[in-house]
Parts: C-alpha cells; sequence; structure tokens
C-alpha cells in the first residue's frame, strides 16, 4: 500500500533527535471522526507537546476527520497510517536516549479494540495487538501509550511492558464519559491532558490528579465509576525522570 503523502510531508518535517538530550516524541491518533471531541484533544496535545513539553517540531497527528479548505486536513487514522507515523517518528529517534508518547482517542468497544471512523469509509477496528505490533516493527523501545477510550483497560495485556508506561481511561469492563459533539473534551482527556500536564510535566504524578478528579466528577454526576487504570514499567520511570530533567517546561496552555 501506498504511504498516505500528507503524512509524508509532515514525517518529513520532523525535527531530527538532539544527541545527549533526552527527547519527546508525539503521536496523538483520533480515531472517530464524526465526533469535533477527539479531534480537539489531539489538537490541544500538539499545542501542549510543542509549548510546554519541549517538543516543538516532534508531533505528529492522524485524525479522521474531514476537513473543508482552507482547514488542512490531517492525514487519516487508520493502522496503514499508524504504522507509517511509527516508522518514520523512529527513524528520528535514538532509540536508547528518545521517548514516545502517543495519545489515542475514541470510542472504544467492549471486545477491546478502538473504533475507526471516517466519513465515506467503512467502520474498522484497532486491535491491541495490532498496536503493538506496530510499536513493536517499528523499534520504539521507550513508550508513554495513552488509550482515551471505553473499555481501554483491555488494551494492558497486549501493550504493558518493562520500557513502557500505559494509561488507561477505564477499567476493561467499564466506560469512560465525556465524548460527544457537544463536548468539549471527554472527562478522561480534560482530566490528564488539560489540567494534569497544566499542574505538571510527570505523566504519573498527572494521571494520579486525574482520576481524582474523574471520580469527583463521576459521583457529582451519578456516573458508573470509570476506573483509570495505569501499568507502570520497571525501567520507564529512569527514562522519563531524565528527559523531565532536560528542559524547563512552558507556560501553563488554555
Amino acid at each position: 500500500r501506498a504511504p498516505d503523502p500528507l503524512l509524508a510531508a509532515d514525517l518529513a518535517r520532523l525535527a531530527p533527535q538532539r544527541p545527549g538530550h533526552p527527547d519527546l516524541f508525539v503521536l496523538g491518533f483520533a480515531g472517530d471522526g464524526s465526533e469535533q471531541v477527539f479531534r480537539n484533544e489531539v489538537h490541544y496535545l500538539r499545542d501542549l507537546a510543542t509549548q510546554r513539553l519541549d517538543a516543538e517540531g516532534r508531533v505528529i497527528l492522524l485524525a479522521n476527520h474531514v476537513e473543508a479548505p482552507p482547514v488542512r486536513a490531517l492525514p487519516e487514522a487508520n493502522a496503514h497510517t499508524l504504522r507509517q507515523a511509527l516508522d518514520g517518528i523512529a527513524a528520528r529517534m535514538d532509540p536508547e536516549e528518545d521517548l514516545l508518547l502517543a495519545y489515542f482517542t475514541t470510542h472504544g468497544t467492549a471486545d477491546h479494540e478502538l473504533l475507526l471512523r471516517r466519513e465515506g469509509r467503512r467502520d474498522r477496528l484497532l486491535t491491541p495487538t495490532e498496536l503493538r505490533d506496530a510499536l513493536d516493527d517499528a523499534g520504539i523501545r521507550h513508550r508513554v501509550l495513552v488509550i482515551s477510550a471505553c473499555y481501554s483497560g483491555g488494551f494492558a495485556k497486549a501493550l504493558r511492558g518493562p520500557d513502557t508506561l500505559l494509561l488507561m481511561a477505564a477499567h476493561r469492563e467499564r466506560t469512560s464519559f465525556g465524548c460527544g459533539n457537544d463536548s468539549v473534551a471527554t472527562f478522561f482527556g480534560r482530566a490528564w491532558l488539560v489540567e494534569g500536564l497544566n499542574a505538571t510535566t510527570d505523566f504519573d504524578a498527572a494521571f494520579v490528579q486525574a482520576t481524582a478528579a474523574i471520580e469527583a466528577r463521576e459521583l457529582a454526576e451519578g456516573l458508573e465509576p470509570s476506573r483509570p487504570q495505569i501499568n507502570r514499567g520497571a525501567r520507564i520511570g529512569e527514562r522519563l525522570a531524565a528527559w523531565r530533567a532536560g528542559f524547563e517546561p512552558g507556560p501553563v496552555l488554555p
């Protein structure tokens, strides 16, 4: 299958790795193009990573939202472009030194798959095994993987590893909340990405803060707890600490 030309152009513009400086490369993946909330989150991720997390020039976004000119379309989010993006990012990275933050936001199924929906295409599903294989084949070692979707705890078995910090918006048997076109951000996206990462650049600490905020919001609204999940690999903490020590966080992003 031919490479996606929009994505190829974005990958060609990626900033190079800085020797001796742990760099963060960022991938945002908005799977359901029928709801703007998912696009909102990857756009915010891009701005936050660029302005606050020392990742300027090292962010790739994929989204299934069809844009009308003059708005520039983002490359489509599917299994093919996911592999193309990961391969392109890996080619810029030092696998021993650098990290990937990959943020997936879409609907999740009770069978633990991510919905890929784009106007004019038939719906597809992305499985945990497909995601793991794409990461492994690209050779990306140090991973922060965020799955913001219902039932996302079901991704843990396939994606966990000693060099991975895995954050999931819900228990494997629970839904998460906040999707829909009347929503600016999902519960998890607001609590971890917006509120958490503006308070700290420690992804783990932001998750602890986010979990408390989500629990309080669900209780106040009478919702069944989503129970966000975390899996901390034994080695990833040291690499994340080295990254945080290498830069001064930028200003809080509204």
